[in-house]
Order: structure tokens, then sequence, then C-alpha cells
């Protein structure tokens, strides 16, 4: 039998063109799940926007996040195991990998209040929200100085 040996450089080329066809045609966020190579969710709640990236196999170390005029980029990359310690390979399926996705981010997203962490292959980001564009309780009084309390949604320059 003989030995496969896959060729790297061949195939990532072939992979980062892909991705790049990919990216023009779909733009920064629009890729279908079915041709992503690592899935990733984005969930809104009251204060936070939340995103979740599987990066199985991927250490904190290769892991880097960018949040630069309103667009969230995450990138990881890990290279190729060092063969030659351990004697010349026969097959080879655990090679050099590159994941980079970017995201525009509403106004909404408070720059300076954002947090991630890795664990068990799950990348969690969490972004606060702009205190002016949380929800607020108004206080509505009533002629006879009785109120009750109302909940209302506003954002800066919407009335």
């Amino acid at each position: 039998m003989l030995p496969v040996v896959h060729r790297p450089d061949t195939w990532n080329a072939l992979s980062r063109e892909f991705d790049r066809l990919l990216n023009r045609y779909y733009g920064d966020s629009e890729i279908p799940s079915a041709l992503a190579p690592y899935a990733v969710d984005v969930h809104e709640d009251t204060d936070h926007f939340h995103v979740e990236a599987e990066l199985p196999g991927f250490k904190q170390d290769e892991v880097d996040i960018t949040l630069e005029n309103g667009v969230l980029t995450i990138r990881a990359e890990r290279k190729t195991t060092d063969k030659s310690a351990k004697g010349e390979p026969l097959h080879v399926e655990r090679r050099w990998t590159q994941f980079q996705r970017s995201f525009t981010l509403p106004t909404a997203v408070n720059e300076s209040a954002v947090k991630a962490e890795l664990n068990g292959g799950l990348l969690s980001i969490t972004m606060d929200k702009r205190e002016e564009v949380k929800p607020r309780k108004i206080q509505v009084t009533a002629g006879n100085g009785h109120g009750a309390t109302l909940e209302a949604r506003t954002e800066k320059g919407k009335h």
C-alpha cells in the first residue's frame, strides 16, 4: 500500500480562492451555513449582543478578535503540526487551517464593552448595548398625581 500524503499548499490555495469567491458573492456574513467551515450564531437580548462561534481544536492564542469601525472580525489560524519530530508522514489530515468571519455591527453596540471567552471549542463574545438604546421605564402621571409606569424603547435621534 502506498502512503497517502496531501499537498497542503495546493489545498490551502484552493480553499482560500473558494472563500474569496464566496465572500465576493455573499458579502461579509451572508455565506450559507452549509458552506461556512465553522458555524457562527448571533443573538440579541435586552442589554447585549452575543456571538457564538464553533472553533473546535483552536487554542486561545490562535484566535484573534478585532472591532474596528463597527465591524467585528473573528480570525483563527492553526499551524501544521511539526511532522519532523514524529517521522515521515503516511497520512495527513490535520493541516494548517484559517478561519475568518466579519460582521457589521448595529450602532447600538458599546464598542468599549466587549468580552470574549474560548471554552471547549466554543468562542463566546458578549457586547454591551449603549445605555441610550436600552429599554427604560418612563413614569406617566395622571392629572391627580398618581402615576403608572410604562416601558419605552428609545434610540438616540429617534422620538
